[in-house]
């Protein structure tokens, strides 16, 4: 009985296999991309890359692990929930006022550790930030979030 099991599992575990996740990337304008309007220094924008890129833009970058069902579709999910809620890659489409409030996010999320996942930092070693990486990140968006604000505060007057 329990070779049977064993093998209707290996039989299931092999036939999901077949069932592949779409990892091809919509076409997308690369002046909409978040680094086209929000000029940071060259570490800056190599942590923000490492760490969000994967999840919340067009450019990620597969891990080996997706390739093998039911992680893959998992990952794909994840990965599809991330750029519903902030892409990267579509940030010159945003309208001032979501810009400005995904800003807002980014610099709470990070400062209050809930990004990167902990799911995501398990298997990218590159996303463990450091304190101080952190708050450079941290500092970063909050000056890129108070420069929209006046910007817009002026524009207003």
């Amino acid at each position: 009985m329990k070779k049977k099991i064993l093998l209707a599992i290996a039989a299931v575990l092999v036939i999901i296999q077949f069932f592949r996740i779409d990892k091809s990337a919509p076409e997308y304008n690369s002046e909409d991309d978040f680094f086209q309007h929000h000029v940071a220094t060259k570490e800056v924008q190599l942590l923000i890359e490492s760490t969000c890129y994967d999840c919340h833009s067009y450019k990620t970058n597969y891990p080996f692990y997706s390739e093998i069902a039911p992680v893959s579709w998992w990952l794909a999910d994840h990965i599809e929930d991330g750029r519903k809620h902030l892409n990267f890659s579509s940030w010159g489409t945003y309208e001032f006022k979501k810009a400005a409030h995904k800003l807002e996010e980014c610099f709470e999320e990070v400062e209050e550790g809930e990004m990167p996942l902990w799911s995501y930092k398990l298997t990218h070693f590159d996303a463990q930030l450091t304190d101080q990486e952190r708050n450079t990140i941290v500092i970063w968006f909050k000056s890129q979030y108070d420069f929209m604000k006046s910007a817009n505060q002026s524009a207003n007057n």
